[in-house]
């Protein structure tokens, strides 16, 4: 491609690389030039102008972008791409879900050529309807078609992808001590199911000892119980986590690196997901239980490790109501 300025005497045909002023209004950067536009320069009294031009191996912006687009989207499903304009395109999620990043293909897309690039979400970032997951933008107004190849190869099928809720119910445990919050949370907690399309059918009220909080747990009619104890869970083997394995459960991962939402606790039961939620679950403010639920709600496997990974990034914004600050002085 070329880019410069030009006689308008040589412009038809080239792309116009600024907005100009004619009689009437203004003709648009970006747009083809016809032979009408020349005519409308001349008589606004230009005689040259700067336009891209392209050569026979450049591709135009919006039908790479296009390309692009169609090549990381592969087959998946809950992602719709915007039309083309002004070489972008934006792929938007179509309904909830998390977003699922081929992180190392992203990568390998934005190394190509500087002129093709792709921003998205961070990975696993929980979506809503009409959320934009992606944008791809070819900054100049053409790119090779070479580079383009190599892009599209780079992206495999399906770089991005939504994953999107598969479990439909939940049920909330909240255990009570003298003097507790009693069912405070609740309406936050809910609030979070129904962002993921997920019904909390049940909560219920349990004194804050181990058996009969097994014995909630065990009964539950849901695909995935939450826990919010009325004191916290300190350790693995407190009220929480001891209630879980009496009712014939399992502990995947005590503690989380995230902050606030350090004392999650995460297990099944019999293949269904058990969430002990931190106390600040009970605030709608982000938490590390959001990380864990979103995906959880999304039927993606969260282990251990993938907890012990979100340590990175899991300084989350300090919460006005924190009864001790996090820093001195």
């Amino acid at each position: 491609m070329k880019f410069g300025p030009v006689p308008l005497s040589a412009a038809e045909g080239a792309v116009l690389a600024h907005s100009v002023a004619v009689e009437g209004g203004r003709l648009r950067k970006g747009r083809v030039i016809s032979q009408a536009d020349v005519a409308a320069m001349q008589a606004a009294g230009l005689k040259e102008i700067i336009v891209a031009t392209l050569d026979a191996n450049d591709v135009a912006e919006d039908t790479a972008a296009e390309a692009l687009a169609a090549a990381i989207l592969g087959q998946a499903d809950g992602l719709t791409a915007t039309r083309p304009f002004t070489g972008r395109v934006n792929l938007i999620a179509d309904g909830p879900g998390v977003a699922v990043l081929d992180v190392a293909a992203l990568e390998a897309i934005n190394a190509v050529h500087p002129m093709i690039t792709i921003a998205t979400v961070p990975p696993w970032q929980q979506m809503a309807k009409g959320g934009m997951v992606a944008t791809i933008k070819m900054i100049s107004y053409a790119v090779p078609q070479k580079a383009l190849n190599a892009a599209v190869a780079a992206a495999g099928a399906g770089a991005i992808r939504l994953a999107q809720p598969q479990i439909k119910t939940a049920s909330l445990i909240i255990t009570e001590i003298p003097g507790g919050v009693g069912d405070k949370g609740r309406t936050a907690i809910a609030g979070r199911l129904e962002a993921l399309g997920v019904d909390l059918i049940e909560t219920v009220m349990t004194a804050h000892q181990t058996v009969p909080l097994a014995e909630a747990i065990a009964q539950a009619q849901s695909d995935l119980a939450l826990i919010l104890t009325g004191s916290a869970t300190s350790d693995i083997d407190d009220v929480a986590p001891a209630a879980l394995r009496r009712a014939g459960g399992q502990i995947t991962r005590f503690g989380m690196p995230v902050d606030p939402g350090n004392l999650l606790f995460l297990g099944d039961l019999a293949g269904r997901p058990v969430i002990g939620l931190p106390g600040c679950a009970r605030a709608p403010a982000l938490n590390g239980a959001d990380w864990v639920l979103s995906r959880v709600a999304c039927g993606i496997a969260v282990s251990s490790a993938d907890i012990a990974g979100m340590g990175v990034g899991g300084l989350l914004k300090e919460i006005p109501t924190r009864p001790m600050p996090r820093r001195g002085g």
